[in-house]
């Protein structure tokens, strides 16, 4: 008889425990851990189980783990109790039982970038203790929780096949379904923000929407505002709905301005006045003004986040302008020109900038007579523009020839889809 330096929560819970003399104390229900929010600046640590949990001839007892052999007797796994010890409220309270909270429940593989459900535990036993180090999430954990395990195996082995065991270290459980529960497992879903925005929108989007919202809500704003980008629009519109509105006017003014105008069109009138009035002027004012298109004018999908330059600006006034300014990718796909009056004269690329000498002036360099649209031209005309001159983006002007932003092809192409799956609907 030895102690068992490992073994999987399903195992013990519905185990009896024994005290010294062999009789009987209760059976296990769960077990009890200790919770990982005291340092929340540091990795949390994997852990501890510090109670049993056990039904009793006296009602439901939590017993101090500190007291607590597993072992196996002839390949069945014992649960012996050295010392009755029942453990203080307050110590309870700062814990969580590792069944009640973790077992069906959701959890993000960071790795797998998706989201899997945990069917076991597998906790570990050593001098300091004994601790979870890894959530079951494959065919065998499930198989082991319904006892069937041992006979589907040895089935298998005539066949000459095996079940992959799958798990995911403690480490890297981030993101748990609490949408019942106060507690976190470990600082607040930090390894969330290592995901690239699609992956963790993917992700965001199969949770319930207790536990989406408080995953977004967890976010830093430059990484929700990403997020919140890739999301299909009930998501978007079920995220700012359930968010407090300064938190969500942070978030929308990191985005641009056409992908808020669109959020906010698919909200209440009074919800939508209301995060335009928390945002700041500069950027509420943007939106606004998009709001103002209609559907199906090319203003509605246009962005405004555009890059535009006098023609007596040199290469390298540009090139320093850019670099301070940081623009997103997207900004870059044409560079444009405007006159003392904003009226679009001409366009550049990244392309003619970066081969021509510092002091050439813009006006040298620039191609006259852009191809443009115009802000109220129907969207049906967008896409036939740009497969016609192979264009990435085309600016959009007024009647006025004043340049108010342009149309890039991601979003012509983001608008075909929708139209397709409006269509098969």
């Amino acid at each position: 008889m030895a102690n068992l330096s490992t073994f999987y929560l399903s195992r013990i819970i519905g185990k009896r425990v024994y005290d010294t003399e062999g009789k009987k104390i209760g059976i296990v229900k769960d077990l009890l851990v200790d919770t990982l929010t005291a340092n929340p600046n540091d990795t949390p640590d994997k852990p501890k189980v510090i109670g049993v949990k056990a039904k009793t001839s006296k009602g439901i007892k939590i017993y101090s783990f500190d007291f607590i052999d597993v072992f196996r007797i002839e390949g069945r796994l014992t649960v012996k109790c050295n010392n009755i010890v029942e453990l203080a409220q307050e110590t309870i309270d700062n814990g969580f039982f590792l069944a009640k909270l973790m077992l069906d429940k959701q959890i993000v593989d960071l790795n797998g970038r998706k989201l899997v459900r945990v069917n076991d535990i597998r906790l570990v036993d050593i001098k300091d203790g004994t601790f979870a180090v890894a959530v079951d999430i494959g065919i065998e954990g499930l198989l082991r929780r319904i006892d069937i395990e041992k006979p589907i195996k040895f089935v298998l082995s005539f066949l000459k096949v095996n079940i992959p065991a799958k798990y995911i270290i403690w480490d890297d459980v981030q993101a748990i379904d609490f949408s019942s529960h106060s507690i976190k497992l470990s600082k607040v879903y930090s390894k969330l923000n290592t995901l690239h925005p699609s992956d963790l929108a993917d992700i965001i989007e199969d949770l319930g929407r207790a536990t989406r919202t408080s995953v977004f809500s967890a976010l830093d704003e430059e990484h929700a505002a990403d997020v919140l980008e890739e999301l299909e629009p009930e998501a978007q519109v079920q995220l700012v709905e359930s968010l407090p509105v300064d938190k969500m006017a942070d978030v929308l003014e990191k985005m641009p301005a056409d992908e808020v105008a669109d959020i906010l069109d698919g909200l209440e009138d009074e919800k939508a006045e209301s995060l335009l009035k928390e945002m700041e002027a500069e950027s509420s004012q943007e939106v606004r003004e998009l709001l103002e298109y209609e559907d199906d004018s090319v203003g509605s999908i246009m962005t405004t986040d555009i890059l535009a330059f006098n023609p007596t600006k040199t290469v390298e006034d540009v090139i320093r302008e850019i670099r301070t300014r940081k623009p997103e990718a997207v900004e870059l796909y044409n560079l444009f020109v405007t006159d003392a009056k904003e009226e679009l004269i001409g366009f550049f690329t990244l392309r003619d900038l970066i081969v021509s000498e510092p002091d050439t002036t813009i006006n040298q360099i620039m191609k006259e007579e852009p191809i443009y649209l115009y802000d109220d031209q129907g969207i049906d005309d967008i896409a036939e523009i740009i497969s016609k001159y192979n264009l990435l983006a085309i600016p959009v002007i007024d009647k006025q020839n004043l340049l108010q932003g342009m149309v890039v092809i991601d979003d012509v192409v983001e608008d075909l889809v929708n139209k397709r799956r409006t269509f098969k609907r």
